[in-house]
């Protein structure tokens, strides 16, 4: 008999993560596992996607307001109603907010066991205590996750280090050039290009880049990220006005081949700062080690699982122009260098952050919790 597993995650519409979510959907052991998906509001890019799988597809609300507290089991109650027929045996959530009405919700209609995974360095706040106490298993995204939050000795049982994965025949370094892009903003072959891919918001770091930039002359930088804050992208084009580097500063909006845009990259950077403490694995930086690209990124959780420092990219302290100037500095400086750090980096995902491997070990986490189910 297969297990049914619910995957919940607010919405395909603004929830970046939904693509991390059915890459292990759409990958699950068909003989062993049942999936469906729910989000409270349908309409994103990805709806079409799960619809094509012929899995359940539910849109309902999972979660209730904590609030007033004396009609909170009343609420969750009705709520579950909807998802009492699907007998679903693991609820697993994606919704990374600190919500803990999601748990209740689950038990009430009916799921054995409830996993939450832990997408970014949030917490400190009582909710994320409560969600942690509730919870059967919870996945963490990188090695400070694991050790700041749940090493007290009644959550570090519960908690499951599963970094991200990337696939890595999609993500390679001999896709071409297909985009042309180099052609089409004027640049020649032999002039670096910097590149940094990440929605336009203030965690992703974009300013420290672009300071950065003023101290490597010649090199052009692309800006590839939706401007979710406009206000944001506003400031970063200024900025580079206001710096005189407007002419070598690119914003090239939402870019679907990330593959294609890597190709003619020479050397990838995610300036993400500390103070946001905002990574959980970031999946950009994955993608560009993946494509064989040499990687700077700022020493902040997560990139400093994915990069070993001076041999698969380069790490500098967040918030430093200067050090990340000397970094790209140091790599343009050496082609050779730039194509062994890729080498390396590409042999790291390879190894350790493949979707395969992602996928293996929410197989092995669900099929622990269905024999720890069994033993109780």
């Amino acid at each position: 008999m297969r297990i049914p597993i619910l995957f919940t995650i607010p919405n395909f519409i603004t929830a970046g993560s939904g693509r991390a979510m059915l890459n292990i959907v759409e990958r699950l052991d068909r003989k062993k596992f049942a999936p469906a998906v729910c989000v409270m509001r349908k309409g994103g890019d990805l709806d079409r996607e799960v619809e094509r799988l012929g899995i359940p597809f539910i849109e309902a609300p999972f979660s209730v307001p904590a609030r007033p507290y004396h009609t909170l089991l009343v609420r969750a109650w009705r709520a579950a109603q909807v998802f009492r027929p699907y007998r679903f045996v693991i609820w697993h959530s994606f919704h990374y907010s600190d919500d803990y009405t999601e748990a209740i919700v689950a038990r009430l209609a009916g799921a054995k066991a409830w996993v939450y995974t832990k997408k970014n360095m949030n917490w400190h706040r009582r909710s994320w205590y409560i969600r942690t106490l509730l919870a059967t298993r919870i996945v963490a995204q990188n090695t400070d996750m694991v050790w700041d939050f749940f090493s007290a000795r009644w959550f570090r049982n519960k908690v499951r280090l599963i970094p991200r994965g990337v696939d890595v025949e999609r993500f390679h370094p001999s896709v071409p050039p297909r985009l042309r892009l180099r052609e089409k903003l004027g640049i020649p072959s032999q002039v670096p290009v910097i590149a940094t891919v990440a929605h336009l918001v203030p965690v992703k770091g974009h300013p420290t880049l672009i300071e950065a930039m003023v101290q490597v002359p010649m090199a052009h930088l692309w800006i590839a990220g939706k401007p979710l804050d406009k206000q944001y992208a506003t400031s970063l084009k200024q900025m580079a006005c206001d710096l005189g580097i407007s002419e070598r500063v690119h914003f090239l909006g939402g870019v679907d081949d990330i593959p294609a845009l890597l190709s003619e990259v020479d050397i990838f950077v995610l300036p993400t700062w500390a103070k946001w403490r905002m990574e959980g694995c970031p999946v950009a930086l994955l993608e560009a080690m993946a494509c064989g690209k040499a990687c700077i990124a700022t020493d902040v959780p997560g990139s400093r699982d994915l990069i070993e420092n001076g041999h698969s990219g380069v790490l500098v302290p967040p918030e430093d122009s200067k050090a990340m100037a000397e970094a790209i500095q140091y790599l343009i400086s050496s082609k050779d260098l730039r194509i062994q750090m890729g080498q390396a980096a590409r042999k790291r995902v390879e190894e350790h952050f493949s979707i395969e491997k992602e996928v293996a070990a929410h197989e092995a986490l669900y099929m622990e919790i269905l024999a720890s189910l069994r033993d109780s």
